[in-house]
């Protein structure tokens, strides 16, 4: 392979012997060729994309940055071998993935935050065009960037069977949910939430008869996942036993479940490390009449109580907490007090990005009309037209993501900065500053190393890359 042959990219990559990648300049490497390396890999041609994935791979490699699992740091908080409290954020990046994780870097960086989780959902993955391999790719690329080394959590969250799907035909469902997580194993996500809650059946006589179904799936693909994870790694699998925006969880539901899934779970092999209930919270939050968002009132009391059972019962990390990111800021440290292990956060970055006063109106505009267009039929009867734009907006992401990520500069540093200062907030609220050499001690790197194949190229058209400098 003829690196030399990249142009511009030779002065801090070199390949000697062939399919090996040194750095050689990671100064220059982060200040030139990550953006554009990125941006290949987002938006080029076939090959180029693969090959520049490829090499995003192997330079994160090289750089120290190496895809893990959280499941050893948080079983060691659930038998107390860690006794610091806080609760790790998992951020999801439905816009700018690129320039969204360089701000979460940036805030992580001086903080030496280490317990940080990226995510995004079976539905995100749709909306916003951005399939596993893209999505892990941006976000390590990111790291590169702006000069992280240690442990990379990436998550699939919401890995989620579609209850209608699942009643007209389980068969296909299952499939599906299969086929996803092995695309997400692949791609490097060590950590995948399956939520099969939505096959609760409230219909039934007994808590027990009500979770089956759901503790039983859940099982099954824990075992899938046992059988395909990478060699050296255990995934890091979390389940759920509340629908988010559903129902509160209580005790005799997480009991029911978790003996349930340990019946069901095949001998010997590792279960869940964490459990996501449900206590009072909706994703995106609920919108009024004028698009402002309604008070949320969380039970805390919840997330306190079924935390302690699941560590002291089942020896899980603790409780999630879901649809979290529009709460007002007071609302973040209570899951530290409240011992949350995990709490997913969202909306609220997309928001950041859509209302920023630097985001250009005229991409706004043609983003909404785009939305009255092609989801009209989601616009209910009674709904105003802020709420209608609010719930919808994050679907115009992934028509547009060109577009986003091609603004200017002048446009994205400021994005950056007000998203770095959020992250910043949450960080410290969360208390995760001053984890990295903690969950490092946990997490130690597990070599998986790849070839241009598995990134869809072929041997015989990776001998020579110099195509990559057209």
């Amino acid at each position: 392979m003829k690196i030399e042959a990249l142009e511009k990219l030779q002065d801090f990559v070199l390949m000697d012997p062939p399919g090996i990648v040194t750095i050689r300049d990671p100064r220059k490497l982060r200040d030139e060729g990550i953006d554009r390396l990125v941006h290949w890999a987002v938006f080029g041609e076939a090959d180029r994309k693969a090959l520049a994935r490829w090499l995003i791979w192997e330079l994160g490699r090289q750089a120290g940055i190496y895809p893990a699992s959280i499941h050893d740091f948080y079983l060691a908080k659930g038998r107390g071998d860690i006794t610091e409290r806080f609760t790790v954020p998992a951020i999801n990046l439905r816009a700018m993935a690129y320039d969204s994780a360089r701000s979460v870097f940036r805030a992580a960086g001086p903080r030496k935050v280490g317990a940080l989780i990226f995510e995004i959902a079976r539905s995100e993955i749709g909306y916003t065009e951005q399939r596993p391999q893209e999505y892990f790719t941006a976000v390590l690329a990111a790291a590169i960037k702006e000069g992280y080394a240690g442990p990379l959590f990436v998550q699939g969250d919401h890995f989620q069977v579609s209850g209608k799907k699942y009643k007209d035909q389980s068969a296909g469902e299952i499939v599906a949910i299969e086929t996803l997580i092995l695309e997400a194993l692949e791609a490097g996500f060590y950590n995948i939430d399956i939520d099969t809650s939505t096959l609760v059946d409230l219909s039934q006589a007994t808590i027990e008869e009500q979770q089956r179904v759901n503790c039983e799936q859940c099982a099954h693909f824990t075992a899938f996942i046992r059988k395909h994870q990478p060699p050296g790694v255990t995934v890091s699998v979390g389940g759920e036993i509340g629908e988010v925006g559903g129902k509160n969880s209580d005790e005799t539901e997480l009991r029911a479940f978790m003996d349930g899934y340990r019946r069901a779970l095949p001998a010997g092999l590792p279960g869940l490390s964490k459990i996501s209930i449900q206590t009072g919270t909706s994703h995106g939050g609920v919108v009024l009449p004028d698009g402002s968002l309604a008070q949320v009132a969380i039970d805390f009391n919840v997330l306190k109580t079924l935390s302690e059972i699941s560590r002291r019962v089942y020896g899980m990390g603790g409780t999630v907490q879901h649809g979290a990111s529009t709460l007002p800021d007071e609302a973040f440290n209570q899951f530290v007090t409240h011992e949350a292990i995990e709490v997913h956060l969202a909306t609220g970055f997309q928001n950041i990005i859509y209302d920023h006063e630097k985001f250009p109106a005229e991409l706004r505009q043609r983003m909404y009309d785009y939305l009255k267009e092609k989801h009209a039929s989601e616009w209910k009867s009674g709904k105003t037209e802020e709420q209608f734009l609010y719930s919808t907006r994050k679907k115009g992401l992934g028509p547009f993501k060109a577009d986003l990520w091609n603004l200017p500069e002048e446009i994205r540093a400021p994005l950056r900065a007000t998203l770095e200062e959020k992250f910043g907030f949450l960080f410290d609220q969360l208390q995760v500053g001053n984890t990295l050499e903690l969950v490092k001690k946990y997490v130690p790197p597990v070599e998986v190393k790849k070839g241009l194949e598995d990134f869809g190229v072929k041997k015989d058209e990776g001998e020579d890359v110099s195509d990559l400098a057209d």
